[in-house]
């Protein structure tokens, strides 16, 4: 697109997508000589008040020489880019580079004067300060490394979109101008309001598709059945509060409305605005409708329609093509693929999709890439009874999809400002931004429960409308990354549930330690036995016979309540032969009332079913009475044991019961639900509010779900406490980072990729404090010999061939040679027994004090960023596994954690009588690794193995570090979204 003689090809990877402060999307790329008409036609439409702020002067119009200069790049010392919608421009920025004095300049001057301009018709969307941080990339890129800028002091709008940037910089007023120098170098700062513009946007851009005035439906058929016809039943039968319209080219000219809903033959003979289209057309004819969308000014799309990525790769280029196309527009994308969206806001009352009923509103929002996995968890919450889903149902619901665009990170954005949404739920497939998702993951944790399962976790079988960035991490280093960010990590939908139903209304506890209470022996031993496998501190159980009444388990419960020392209280109920309603209607308000009085500690009920009481107790409540008015409290049974094992099949589970009652304490049953979800004789039930303080008390089919969903919140609770003071990464007085950096850089001159040799090794780690025993190879018994004197003994004998290195089980270690004989006699032993010395590659070492073999490692993988891992060195790391986890960089708080979250962690602190090692000296070398490698970026791994924890300090026998290239890190540039 540029001439030949411009200096630099066109720089593509300029080019993004944005999401402004309204939610509306922009396209951001550089300006080039094709450009001329675009700019000519922009500058006309920016008011006169405008072009005085920007040129300082009257300036009508553009001449020839302008438009030349604004469209003429090389793209190193000149620089111009636009934000466009529609493929037109709405905002432009420009940069040159200066020297001494403000001439213009080429490298190597670091400096460049910017200037902006925005259409007043898209001020205030956000636009400059999103051109900002792309013009400060790709200066940076080109080795500016500060602006100018000069601003009339009336112009107090672009003044503020410099000063709240963040950048460190300076203000001076000088001949009536106001004069703005700021280094582009990112800071805390900087990221910051980076971070919170991000947020404000996508959230934004999510509601917009949740909270539409009015909505079309693209693809309504013209008889009853199919999916465009099902999705407008469903927006006009849940109650949508909007303006509803029917689509479809193929009505007749004479046709007016399709079931009382206005019908029109294209979006564009809409009246009106339409702020979100539902689009279940052919994907063949999408594109169509997507223009006609984009031109009406839509503001989102829900893309039902199938043949994307789903179907293979002519489809991933079909929805490669969509995306652009929407994006172009201004328009964010729910799908496609996707099963709709939900909001069950008595303000907005959107059912935009599949199912058929409006779940009950409540407090719990859903977000799940599957479909089918979606109706499963919409048909469990929904089948669980009016007293769950009537308080604890859904907020909102999003199936993304292919997603293609909108994702869970951008719902998460939405729900952590969402007032009506207390728990989110989430089931993914993929996790396409791991970085920004454990970011976004742990703010949103940190004010309310995120619980995610993850489907594909095993590898290589994610649906093909999923494909994200790999990750060389297993699922298990992932799950404890997730864990670290505060994020509810469960393993079926039936858990994913269950935590959400205790999470949604019960308080966290302050604990483990469990109280457990009943009418049955066998049912609290059973909830005993669960809760020390979930690593809970029960007490004993109280059994309270099957003679226990109402006011036996009130008394029970209030005095279990009222002990310090307990955290959670399981109540384990069986009913008894003859069993009526009237008596669990008793119950439930025994258990109620017991609760209220001590509102801060959480009880959840264990509630086995005998044969034929469900049937029983169903039928009795369809005849109860109900005082109109009334918020009855409610009392749902748990399902058979047969369904106890459902997991994310999307198989019916069992039902999870909730004992509450209105504040006045008349309890009642449910009846059973109508297809509107009202019992009979009874108001709907999502039209039923209960009052704020409610105590709901979730029941559970099977006392190891129950106790399950309870260790959960035990751990979420000590996340969250430990959260509010995360503790800081320590300054080392003996750390040479700019050494280190220039060594760094001395070595990857040589190539890259590179796995540095012992010697380099020692020196660089050493930088850092880490301290390495040389190991002097020994090619020879004289060598050893020679070796061992200098090294001083005694000494270690080990064969580093890759089959034997850190296999001491395989014999190819000799410890404690005291003299030259020991050594020459364990040479003989070993080359004996493996083979000649070259083959062994035998290296001498001097002996390191005795202790606890460890490892630890870090690596920088490309998708979720820098991890530090620990574990113990040999069979528990190698085949158990048990190594824990952290996200680079590391806190004080994070390493006394690391140290102590792998399961084999007492043999460090003096398991069955051997000593304590020096943790203290183990977590200052994590805390140092850590630093190396977040200062360092190059240094892509680093392997310590074996490191001996001794009583009093530590010994590092082996490491290995290789240096490459820095991955690019998309969360340090510029806001954009995802490219295609």
């Amino acid at each position: 697109m540029q001439t030949s003689s411009d200096r630099h090809e066109y720089p593509a990877h300029w080019e993004a997508d944005v999401v402004l402060r309204d939610g509306g999307t922009a396209r951001v790329r550089p300006i080039t000589v094709d450009d001329a008409e675009r700019l000519v036609s922009f500058y006309e439409q920016v008011s006169d008040e405008s072009k005085y702020y920007r040129f300082f002067a009257p300036y009508p119009r553009l001449s020839a020489k302008d438009v030349h200069r604004f469209t003429h790049h090389d793209f190193v010392d000149r620089v111009g880019l636009a934000a466009t919608i529609g493929g037109e421009f709405i905002a432009t920025v420009r940069y040159d580079r200066i020297g001494a004095g403000g001439a213009p300049a080429s490298s190597p001057a670091d400096e460049a004067e910017v200037a902006f301009l925005v259409q007043d018709a898209h001020q205030g969307r956000g636009v400059a300060s999103a051109l900002l941080e792309h013009i400060a990339a790709v200066a940076r890129e080109r080795g500016i490394r500060r602006f100018a800028a000069e601003v009339l002091p009336a112009n107090t709008k672009m003044i503020k979109v410099f000063m709240d940037a963040g950048y460190t910089q300076k203000r001076s007023f000088e001949d009536g101008v106001v004069r703005l120098e700021f280094d582009l170098e990112p800071t805390d700062r900087s990221l910051a309001v980076q971070y919170a513009r991000e947020h404000r946007a996508e959230a934004r851009s999510v509601q917009r598709l949740l909270q539409p005035g009015s909505v079309a439906v693209v693809g309504t058929g013209r008889a009853p059945g199919g999916v465009g016809r099902s999705i407008l039943g469903n927006l006009r039968d849940g109650g949508y509060t909007g303006r509803l319209h029917a689509v479809n080219k193929a009505f007749p000219e004479d046709q007016g409305n399709v079931d009382g809903v206005p019908a029109r033959r294209s979006v564009r003979d809409i009246d009106g605005p339409v702020d979100l289209a539902v689009v279940t057309v052919p994907a063949e004819h999408v594109p169509e409708v997507v223009t006609e969308c984009g031109e009406h000014g839509v503001q989102g799309l829900v893309v039902i329609s199938a043949g994307y990525a789903d179907s293979g790769p002519e489809g991933r280029e079909r929805q490669r093509a969509l995306v652009r196309q929407a994006r172009s527009y201004g328009m964010r994308i729910i799908g496609p693929n996707a099963f709709g969206i939900i909001n069950t806001s008595p303000r907005v009352r959107l059912n935009a999709s599949l199912a058929p009923e409006m779940p009950r509103p409540g407090r719990i929002g859903l977000f799940a890439q599957s479909g089918a996995i979606g109706i499963a968890l919409l048909s469990r919450l929904h089948r669980r009874g009016g007293g769950v889903t009537g308080v604890t149902g859904v907020s909102t619901f999003v199936s993304s999809g292919n997603r293609a665009d909108v994702s869970g990170n951008d719902v998460l954005q939405y729900w952590y400002d969402d007032p009506e949404t207390d728990v989110a739920l989430m089931y993914l497939e993929s996790i396409g931004n791991p970085r920004k998702f454990t970011r976004l993951a742990r703010r949103t944790a940190a004010v309310k429960p995120l619980v995610v399962v993850q489907g594909a976790r095993h590898g290589g079988v994610a649906p093909q409308g999923h494909t994200v960035r790999a990750t060389r991490l297993p699922h298990a280093t992932v799950s404890a990354l997730l864990r670290q960010a505060g994020v509810i990590r469960v393993d079926t939908i039936t858990d994913l549930v269950d935590a959400g139903l205790l999470l949604a209304r019960q308080p966290l506890p302050a604990g483990p330690r469990v109280a457990i209470l009943g009418n049955s022996e066998s049912l609290g031993v059973l909830t005993y036995d669960a809760c020390l496998s979930e690593g809970l501190r029960p007490h004993p159980p109280l059994d309270l016979t099957t003679a226990a009444s109402a006011e036996d388990f009130h008394a029970a419960l209030s005095r279990a309540l009222a002990d310090d020392a307990c955290d959670a209280v399981v109540v384990t109920a069986i009913p008894t032969v003859g069993e009526g309603v009237a008596k669990d209607a008793a119950l439930a308000e025994a258990l109620r009332s017991a609760a209220a009085a001590v509102p801060g500690k959480p009880v959840l009920v264990v509630h086995v079913e005998l044969g034929g009481l469900a049937e029983a107790l169903s039928a009795a409540a369809s005849t109860a009475p109900q005082a109109a008015g009334d918020t009855a409290a409610r009392v749902t049974a748990g399902a058979g044991a047969s369904w106890a094992d459902a997991d994310a099949t999307g198989t019916e589970p069992p039902a999870v019961g909730v004992t509450t009652v209105s504040p006045a304490g008349t309890p009642a049953p449910d009846a059973p639900a109508r297809a509107d979800g009202a019992a009979e004789g009874q108001v709907p039930a999502e039209a039923v509010e209960t009052p704020d303080g409610a105590r709901l008390i979730p029941a559970y089919p099977a006392a190891e779900r129950g106790v399950r969903a309870l260790a959960q919140a035990v751990a979420y609770a000590q996340w969250r406490r430990e959260a509010a003071d995360p503790g800081k990464v320590p300054e080392y007085d003996d750390i040479d980072e700019k050494g280190t950096a220039e060594l760094i850089a001395g070595h990857l001159a040589r190539g890259q990729g590179l796995a540095l040799d012992a010697d380099d090794i020692c020196e660089l780690l050493g930088r850092y404090g880490v301290h390495v025993h040389r190991a002097l190879p020994a090619p020879t018994p004289d060598d050893a010999v020679t070796a061992a004197r200098a090294l001083g003994y005694p000494v270690a004998l080990k064969a580093t061939a890759p089959h034997l290195r850190h296999r001491a089980d395989l014999g190819g270690v000799r410890l404690d040679l005291a003299d030259e004989e020991q050594l020459r006699h364990a040479y003989a032993e070993l080359t004996d027994l493996f083979g000649k010395p070259q083959e062994l590659r035998p290296v001498v070492q001097r002996m390191a004090p005795r202790g606890v073999d460890t490892v630890v490692r870090a690596v920088i993988d490309p998708a979720a960023g820098a991890v530090l891992s620990f574990g113990l060195a040999g069979a528990a790391t190698q085949l158990l596994g048990d190594m824990a986890h952290r996200l680079i960089p590391v806190t004080d708080r994070d390493a006394t954690s690391l140290v102590r979250s792998i399961r084999t962690a007492p043999l460090l602190f003096g398991w069955r009588g051997s000593a304590p090692v020096d943790t203290a000296a183990l977590e200052e070398l994590l805390l140092r690794v850590s630093r190396l490698v977040h200062d360092h970026p190059e240094v892509v791994s680093v392997a310590l193995e074996p490191v001996v924890v001794a009583p009093r300090g530590l010994s590092v026998l082996g490491a290995t570090v290789r240096l490459a290239p820095p991955p690019a890190r998309d969360d340090l540039g510029p806001r954009t979204l995802p490219a295609y």
